[in-house]
């Protein structure tokens, strides 16, 4: 029997893959939680073969809850489910000692055999996403690069930029424009587009 908990912080799917899971002869959920800080104390009292967890939770990120939990209950096999599918997240994941990574849109019959897969010890990655993990390119920013275009990648302009990180707005704009010369990109917009698709900001 292979021994389920689940983190995913919307009830109505968190209830519905609990009833999947359910119908299932060899597994059973012993767990359920809407939040990324209850994965561990719930795995502790509990001893799950296998936690699904989901990346977007409150209180606690689900790539972060996991590598607390490889720590804490280290038989515990991870399996993330997420909408959260990049190359970014996938490499985080693994660096948190997840064995299976997924997304939302996988087909029922797919998620139970990575759970089996990842219960008996193997690996369960998505295969589309590990081909763009491993050509994704290196991130080429500078640190001050990224931060400026962080920032406007949330609407600030050059103005507000430079008094958040006490620059001039010549300075400012010299960043914005190195990030776009350097992603190869078209505009600044388009930039803030390169660099979220690829999971640096």
């Amino acid at each position: 029997m292979i021994r389920i908990l689940i983190a995913e912080d919307m009830a109505i799917l968190r209830g519905a893959l609990a009833e999947l899971l359910s119908l299932e002869a060899d597994i059973k959920v012993v767990a359920e939680v809407g939040r990324g800080d209850e994965v561990v104390p719930k795995a502790r009292a509990l001893q799950p073969d296998v936690a699904v967890l989901d990346i977007g939770l409150p209180g606690m990120d689900g790539i972060a809850a996991a590598a607390e939990l490889s720590a804490a209950v280290p038989d515990c096999r991870i399996l993330i489910l997420t909408g959260l599918g990049t190359p970014h997240t996938l490499r985080r994941a693994l660096a948190s000692q997840v064995t299976g990574f997924l997304r939302k849109d996988v087909a029922p019959s797919q998620l139970l055999a990575a759970i089996r897969a990842v219960a008996s010890g193997e690996r369960a990655i998505d295969s589309q996403l590990a081909v763009a993990a491993l050509e994704a390119t290196t991130q080429p920013l500078a640190p001050r690069e990224l931060e400026v275009l962080r920032l406007a990648a949330v609407g600030e302009d050059v103005a507000a930029i430079a008094r958040r990180l006490f620059l001039s707005r010549g300075t400012v704009r010299n960043y914005l424009s190195s990030a776009v010369v350097k992603l190869g990109a078209r505009n600044r917009m388009d930039a803030v587009r390169i660099a979220r698709e690829e999971g640096w900001i």
